[in-house]
């Protein structure tokens, strides 16, 4: 038998509990009808089923600030077409060691210099910008230099800002000069080439821009090139290479 009641106003006969229903039964509100809470707490059950769907513009935890989503070993979906939108910061995604961000230059501009015992100058190109997320983020810097010479290859070394990067020196001694890397010795032949792999992992514990740059400089009297030989003449058993450089943003938290 179908009854329709009217009130203004629904209260417990006793105590402080209201119940509408018996186990078993369903109570619907049509298409339509708005359930409104003022200053009021809406209890959900326990436990949501997999049919059920809840539509809400917005999910705030009950009390404190921290909102839990499942529980350990739940999986949660997101479907083909569907979008997630990060405006704040994203933490917990892999932890440490995880790859946030990767800049790659390369370049195959001709470089040559005259310049020698100690005298570094930067290298035509030879710099890359990234700039990291996190004061915790570590910067992999590396980079690889194609090099040509008259006589000596030159020395080689990475600078941050325009200034040395203490822990990417060697060992101070005496009037020897500090570097980060050298290419393979010298040659006689001066349509050689050498490529030097330069690897190093840098804690500059900052969000600004930081720009890394490649020096060089001759170990003695004579020319040394990148990118070519230093006998350049036009003849196939003389090559052009390119050189490289990638930076890589490492969570470090």
């Amino acid at each position: 038998m179908a009854s329709t009641i009217k009130v203004d106003k629904l209260d417990p006969q006793s105590g402080t509990a209201l119940e509408i229903g018996t186990s078993g039964d369903t109570v619907t509100v049509p298409s339509g009808v708005g359930l409104t809470l003022t200053d009021s707490t809406l209890l959900l059950p326990t436990t949501v089923t997999a049919t059920t769907e809840v539509k809400t513009n917005k999910i705030s935890p009950a009390t404190g600030v921290a909102f839990t989503l499942g529980d350990s070993g739940d999986t949660f979906t997101v479907p083909s077409g569907a979008t997630i939108v990060n405006s704040g910061t994203a933490t917990g995604f892999g932890g440490a060691g995880k790859i946030l961000q990767v800049v790659p230059v390369v370049w195959k501009t001709n470089h040559s210099s005259t310049d020698s015992n100690g005298t570094f100058d930067d290298i035509t190109d030879a710099t890359a910008t990234i700039t990291p997320s996190s004061t915790d983020s570590l910067i992999w810097f590396n980079a690889m230099i194609t090099t040509g010479c008259q006589t000596y290859s030159p020395f080689l070394k990475i600078q941050l800002g325009g200034s040395d990067i203490a822990g990417a020196l060697g060992q101070v001694e005496g009037s020897r000069t500090v570097m980060t890397a050298m290419s393979v010795g010298g040659t006689s032949d001066n349509a050689e080439m050498q490529s030097t792999y330069i690897s190093y992992v840098d804690s500059p514990a900052s969000t600004s821009a930081l720009t890394y740059t490649v020096q060089g400089s001759g170990r003695a009297a004579g020319t040394w090139t990148v990118n070519y030989p230093y006998d350049n003449n036009d003849y196939n058993y003389n090559g052009h290479a390119i050189s490289t450089i990638t930076l890589l943003e490492i969570d470090g938290s």
